[in-house]
């Protein structure tokens, strides 16, 4: 038991104490408190999805008038017309609340335009001294039409004033913003959706109201987070949407970039709902410091007010991206779970209510608005109708009238005497008699007249309205579609049933211990075989295997290739400049192209000058592998020959010495049995068997492999595998003393078994006769066939299907060719 002093007048100082029952007390202490939090603080409502601060800010900065077309106020004077008129709390819960309502990170629909500093998903807001609001262009939408009676209107706390019960609601604001409270003993989690959907959704149900919710859930997927993301696995959703309970995995967006030449990233633009990316990159710091995530070398935040979020996570060399991300998902917040509790007030009880009751419930409310102001518009009308008719009487005989009015000791009298003789009522007597003298000219029976049929016909069209349960349903539909189009922005969350990849197991590389399970994903890049690729403009790229080389060869940027090496993609591949230099490349660090178009953010390829630092006269000849005998020959026709012997400490050495003004021209595998070609400008081809030129050391200057005439120099060097029936030898001649652009010269392809095999440091055959303004070749190349041909910039160009005679001359071009090499299965273009 407890006792109670029992609250005396001042006048009787007797002492009166009451015995209660501490357990009957507190239970009811406890449930009027509960009732308190529930009902009048943390519950929205499902009518306007409005907790009673949220309402009570609305109408407050209405009825100061804070539209979209006025000036910001600061958000403390905002906070204090609040606070001692509406709301018996503390200024720090309102000012949270109207934080809430402004914020784009935390709303799908934010009704408040805030200006300042109203805080990030990291940061909280600025005190309200430091910022300014006004209401948001969609708060209009809910707050309209409250001046005509279209809600109920209740007492404030102190009874001096009165607030709305409800707001009016235009649009389904539970449904598009969401909500988020916890009260006693329940709690609310309502996630935000896509007005546009959520609008579709409730105007099919008010046009077919005996919808179930499968129909409803053609327009309406699933939730439309304002952060955008990716949601993984429906299930969850369709549970809530049933029975008001669910959860659901939300995914970052993630795209894999090259970010150079030698780098790959992970670059993140959306993350799950109310999820910052200060707080992603703190717990990727310490996965990587606990050694959980492998595979990262560096994170840098981007993120900007103009360009968005931007978080890019740099990949290790030898990583798979896939197994990288799969990790960040499973250790970081780049995955996150939203669990659905739709816990909402229903005539002033909580309830938990699936997607058919919610847009029920918000449904039923908007036809009673609607139904409400047009009751209140149609009575408006009336009654001017009423004056209007009184004032067309009186209009007919105004000076008689007059003259009444003057008559008359008072106007109690006067009023008496026009009900008598003009057979008005009261209160179109007193509007008469309220009448100002001034008014008198604005009034003509022709203006009267006309009001009269206008209020006529309006009154007519909203009794329709109100006789009609189909046409009344049919304008709150109608009104849903504007808001939705005014106000309606495209879905930003990407839903997928389930995941695209398996989730990586707790060992990377280990077997799953589930039955029928996948095996995880790799997180090193295997050292599978695959191709380097170096196309004539300088692009370099590598296959994700060996089968991929004519798909993905078509995929660079440029279709004529100078050098495909066979390697592995843990491999090594040698570079090799005009000037002797070899550059030991690391595979991984070449950009692979991708099998698929998962990614079309990765480049097609990255130019040379990226791995390589080249002299000002200097150029990259080739790529060739580490593991096999090369041949290369110079412009001045030295040949040699070299073992793949080579430093192992040393990332770039020289393999020949070159006389002055001498560069490689031409660089390729050979072994004894391979035949090496050589074409000059002069048109002169020479081949022979490698097996004449002895290997030689890197220092060694090579040996005489081409014999010159004057003013000739060695155009093109490779080298043909001995009876490849295939090969053949394309050759370009154009007129040096031609103007640039007036001829494009001529081609010629012919076969390389046309060409006998000649000596060592002889001076070969003719390979292509000159035609008249001819007298120098512009390109030259021979290999397997067939050959391809085009720009610089990628553009294919025809060769004669053809062969020609050895000493012939070729077809006249009608465009230039500027690349020749093999084909890599590309269709050829047509003549």
């Amino acid at each position: 038991m407890a006792r109670r002093q029992a609250t005396m007048p001042p006048e009787d100082y007797t002492e009166k104490i009451i015995d209660v029952d501490v357990t009957s007390e507190m239970e009811d202490s406890f449930l009027e408190y509960a009732y308190s939090v529930i009902y009048s603080r943390a519950l929205p409502d499902a009518r306007d999805g409005m907790k009673p601060v949220q309402r009570r800010i609305l109408y407050m900065m209405t009825d100061m008038g804070l539209r979209p077309d006025r000036g910001h106020v600061k958000s403390a004077r905002v906070v204090g017309e609040v606070m001692g008129k509406l709301h018996p709390h503390g200024d720090t819960a309102i000012y949270d609340a109207m934080v809430r309502m402004a914020q784009a990170f935390a709303l799908r629909l934010p009704l408040i335009d805030g200006h300042g500093n109203f805080g990030s998903l990291d940061d909280g807001p600025a005190a309200p001294r430091y910022t300014e609001a006004r209401l948001a262009a969609s708060a209009l939408a809910m707050t309209d039409h409250l001046d005509e009676d279209v809600v109920d209107f209740i007492p404030n706390y102190d009874n001096q004033l009165t607030q709305p019960e409800v707001l009016p609601s235009a649009f389904p604001n539970l449904l598009v913003n969401g909500a988020t409270g916890i009260a006693v003993g329940m709690a609310t989690n309502m996630a935000p959706h896509n007005l546009r959907e959520v609008v579709e959704a409730a105007r099919y149900l008010i046009s077919n109201p005996s919808a179930e919710l499968a129909d409803l859930m053609r327009f309406v997927p699933g939730p439309d987070l304002p952060s955008g993301g990716r949601i993984v696995g429906l299930d969850g959703i369709r549970d809530a949407y049933a029975g008001g309970r669910g959860s659901f995995k939300t995914r970052a967006k993630v795209d894999i970039e090259q970010l150079s030449a030698r780098r790959t990233g992970l670059v993140v633009t959306e993350l799950p709902y109310m999820v910052g990316p200060e707080k992603v990159v703190e717990k990727i710091k310490d996965a990587v410091t606990s050694k959980k995530l492998q595979g990262i070398s560096d994170i840098v935040d981007l993120t900007d007010r103009t360009h968005g979020l931007r978080l890019v996570i740099e990949l290790k060399n030898g990583f798979n991206p896939n197994a990288v991300l799969q990790q960040l998902y499973r250790y970081t917040p780049m995955e996150d779970s939203f669990g659905i509790n739709n816990v909402a007030l229903v005539d002033g009880q909580p309830r938990t209510l699936g997607l058919l009751e919610l847009l029920q419930v918000y449904t039923d409310h908007r036809i009673d608005v609607v139904r409400r102001r047009t009751v209140y518009r149609h009575k408006r009308k009336s009654d001017r109708l009423h004056l209007v008719e009184g004032l067309l009487i009186a209009i007919v005989d105004i000076d008689e009238i007059i003259q009444i009015i003057r008559a008359s000791d008072e106007a109690a009298a006067a009023r008496v005497r026009l009900m008598s003789i003009y057979d008005l009522t009261e209160i179109q007597a007193n509007h008469i008699l309220e009448l100002r003298l001034r008014q008198l000219t604005k009034y003509s029976r022709i203006e009267l007249e006309k009001e009269q049929e206008e209020l006529k016909r309006e009154i007519e069209v909203l009794a329709s309205i109100l006789g009609s349960d189909a046409l009344l349903r049919d304008m709150v539909s109608d009104e849903l579609a504007v808001v939705a189009e005014k106000y309606g922005t495209p879905r930003r969350t990407i839903l997928l049933e389930s995941e695209a990849a398996p989730a990586i197991s707790g060992q990377i590389g280990a077997a799953s211990s589930q039955s029928g399970a996948k095996a995880p994903m790799s997180l090193e890049v295997a050292d599978d075989p695959c191709w380097v690729l170096l196309s004539t403009s300088g692009q370099l790229a590598r296959t994700t295997g060996l089968d991929g080389v004519k798909e993905t060869g078509q995929r660079i940027k440029h279709d004529v290739l100078t050098s495909l090496v066979k390697t592995s993609a843990r491999g090594e591949i040698g570079a090799i400049t005009s000037l002797g230099r070899m550059v030991r490349l690391q595979v991984l660090d070449v950009p692979a192209l991708p099998s698929t178009s998962s990614f079309p953010n990765l480049v097609a390829g990255v130019p040379v000058k990226e791995f390589l630092t080249l002299n000002k006269a200097e150029r990259l000849v080739g790529l060739v592998p580490l593991t096999v005998p090369l041949a290369l020959a110079t412009a001045l026709g030295t040949v040699k020959r070299l073992s793949p012997d080579y430093p192992l400490n040393r990332d770039e050495w020289d393999i020949i010495t070159l006389k002055p003004k001498d560069s490689i021209v031409g660089v390729s595998p050979a072994d004894d049995a391979d035949e090496l070609v050589f074409i000059t400008r002069q048109a002169r081809l020479l081949k022979y068997s490698a097996g004449l030129v002895r290997p030689q050391g890197r220092s060694a200057g090579g040996v005489a492999g081409i014999k010159l005439g004057a003013d000739d120099d060695v155009l093109f060097f490779g080298s043909v595998n001995a009876g490849n029936d295939q090969a053949v030898v394309v050759t370009i001649a154009v007129g040096t003393e031609v103007l640039p652009g007036t001829s494009a010269g001529s081609v010629k392809v012919t076969a390389l078994a046309e060409y006998p095999d000649k000596g060592r440091a002889t001076g070969g055959v003719r390979a292509h006769r000159f035609l008249k303004g001819e007298d120098a070749l512009s390109l030259a190349w021979a290999g397997r066939g067939p050959a391809r041909a085009a720009t610089t910039k990628g553009v294919a160009r025809a060769l004669p299907t053809e062969h020609g005679r050895r000493d012939g001359s070729g077809i006249p071009l009608s465009q230039p060719i500027e690349a020749l090499g093999p084909n890599t299965g590309a269709e050829e273009p047509a003549q």
